[in-house]
């Protein structure tokens, strides 16, 4: 399907690694010019030689996304080097394992920084270019706001926030032509997601556990279908999709574990 992104400037926040990588990747064989921003330049620089060893094209810049003044630098300097903006892919965070017996105020505020308030500060700063252009907006979330997981309070805070969040911007940029939805993840292997494994006691029986509880095809989620998925939403061939969350997620959030 041709997604009609041909020369597209997309941001896409931690866009280096993982889930990120694969929707730049995705974003590049659609013709788009995905633009990673991220806190690690050499890691930026890996995912374009990757990107264009496949025959896209991609750009970087490098940014500390807890920091306000770093995220408006980033956009204004994608504004300088490309004179537009056609769509932004909120992505980047962490599950740090921040929780209530676990954690302190400094810890609970220092997550939801990494988490959720870069959100809304890229959107911001991108928000005039983005009604230029009428351009989407896509949330990249988690379905431990739905679920929960134990241990990790700020991060299921801050998907709970990107879940409002999308909502909010929905109505508040209709009268724009923005669209603003959500693809809401659960169990996608990714290189955060095996360090986290390889944390536990038996990881190999362990993920053998994970799998067996997704209904569909009892495996993991990829990160290219995670990326199609979001691709097609910022396209306009999802032209009267918005306020949605999107779970990707082989029915694992939703459908009876007993399957």
């Amino acid at each position: 399907m041709n997604l009609n992104l041909n020369d597209k400037i997309i941001i896409v926040t931690g866009g280096a690694k993982g889930i990120g990588l694969g929707i730049c990747k995705v974003l590049a064989a659609e013709g788009a010019i995905p633009v990673i921003i991220g806190r690690a330049d050499a890691d930026n620089q890996i995912a374009i030689k990757e990107i264009e060893a496949e025959g896209g094209k991609a750009l970087s810049f490098v940014a500390e996304l807890t920091n306000p003044e770093a995220c408006k630098s980033a956009v204004d300097q994608v504004i300088a080097l490309c004179g537009r903006i056609d769509g932004l892919i909120n992505n980047a965070g962490v599950n740090d394992g921040v929780g209530l017996e676990s954690g302190d105020y400094e810890k609970f505020m220092a997550s939801i920084h990494k988490n959720l308030v870069h959100y809304y500060l890229m959107a911001q700063y991108a928000l005039p270019e983005l009604k230029k252009t009428k351009g989407a907006i896509v949330n990249i979330g988690s379905k431990i706001a739905d679920t929960g997981q134990g241990k990790t309070s700020a991060y299921a805070a801050s998907n709970g926030g990107r879940n409002a969040l999308t909502r909010e911007w929905a109505v508040e940029l209709l009268k724009y032509g923005i669209r603003v939805n959500s693809v809401i993840v659960a169990e996608c292997y990714t290189p955060l997601y095996d360090t986290w494994i390889k944390t536990l006691e038996n990881p190999e029986e362990k993920l053998k556990e994970i799998t067996a509880k997704i209904p569909f095809e009892n495996r993991m989620t990829t990160a290219e279908e995670i990326a199609n998925m979001t691709v097609f939403l910022l396209s306009d061939k999802s032209s009267h999709t918005t306020g949605q969350l999107i779970y990707v997620d082989g029915g694992y959030t939703h459908l009876d574990r007993s399957l």
